[in-house]
């Protein structure tokens, strides 16, 4: 593993040199992996990065796509619920993301759900977690930067769902904050940011329910002499799955939610010489001894609904195998 600074100095000098590599960090940025694509051990590491990996096709055989739940009690969330209300009220947050582990049983291996899972981008990590991430981090072409945050989710078998998705005054409000959040932070290091597109909404189909969660489209040009290392980890970790303002939630996020989320919520992404690309670590299952724990979770507002946001938590605990 490497630290945040050994990252970032090993990233710019692959980048400048133009050297293919996988990049993963976990949430807090504290330990990272930056392998060229000799270091990658098929038998350690899988991985597809929309489009780019090193398993050219699914394996054969048919998975059980049942997952049994245990999730904690709406008691147990009500309390951390409040708590996180508690901050917002007072004003130290505007918007935080709540997550939350979920002890699943499956019927199949993390490896398993790795290749017959549909996914932009998707990690199996050395048998201790498998990644199905839908969400993009950032991508950077030409020295063009683009950001995809995705805030807002509703059950899309909802009669006239995405009317209410698009029409919630906190759904706006969440996505709003996240937008503006993560424009002011690519405004480090890019000139004319801009919001191309606001608030579209994407289908995601499940094992278990269908749907529907809302993105926008940021983008900016990178300033001339660019670093690749120091671009990541100025954006890290995703303002998606943080809140606003980001070093406050960082620290109610470690106050209130009670266990670590470990690589959850952070980045894997691939540099393929020239451009690159990455996701956010979200829809994730991670072996704890015998026990997998499938952590997921939801932006916390003022307008916030206690129940809702519990059910939002329990229905992201699936697996995209269809």
């Amino acid at each position: 593993m490497l630290s945040k600074v050994e990252a970032i100095d090993r990233i710019n000098d692959l980048s400048s040199n133009h050297i293919p590599f996988l990049f993963i960090s976990d949430f807090k940025s504290e330990n990272n992996e930056v392998l060229i694509m000799e270091e990658i051990d098929p038998k350690q590491i899988l991985y597809q990065i929309n489009g780019y990996g090193n398993v050219s096709k699914v394996e054969d055989g048919e998975v059980s796509t049942q997952l049994i739940k245990s999730p904690m009690s709406f008691d147990a969330y009500q309390h951390k619920f409040d708590a996180v209300m508690g901050h917002l009220e007072k004003g130290n947050a505007y918007l935080l993301n709540l997550t939350c582990p979920t002890p699943v049983v499956g019927s199949c291996s993390l490896k398993d759900i790795f290749h017959q899972s549909t996914a932009k981008y998707k990690l199996w990590y050395k048998g201790q977690f498998v990644v199905f991430s839908p969400e993009i981090f950032v991508q950077i072409k030409d020295g063009q930067i683009t950001s995809h945050p995705m805030k807002g989710t509703i059950d899309a078998s909802i009669p006239n769902a995405e009317n209410i998705l698009l029409s919630s005054d906190k759904e706006m409000a969440e996505h709003a904050t996240i937008v503006d959040l993560i424009r002011n932070d690519m405004s480090i290091h890019a000139d004319h940011v801009m919001v191309e597109q606001f608030r579209y909404v994407d289908e995601i189909r499940t094992n278990h329910k269908h749907l529907l969660q809302v993105s926008s489209k940021i983008t900016g040009q990178l300033k001339e002499g660019y670093q690749l290392g120091e671009v990541i980890f100025s954006l890290l970790p995703a303002g998606s799955i943080t809140g606003a303002p980001k070093p406050r939630t960082l620290e109610i996020i470690s106050e209130v939610e009670g266990y670590e989320r470990g690589f959850y919520t952070g980045v894997v992404g691939y540099f393929d010489g020239n451009n690159f690309d990455s996701g956010v670590m979200i829809r994730f299952i991670e072996q704890q001894g015998e026990q997998w724990i499938y952590k997921s979770g939801g932006g916390i507002h003022s307008l916030s609904n206690a129940a809702s946001e519990y059910q939002e938590m329990i229905d992201k605990v699936y697996v995209p195998i269809y």
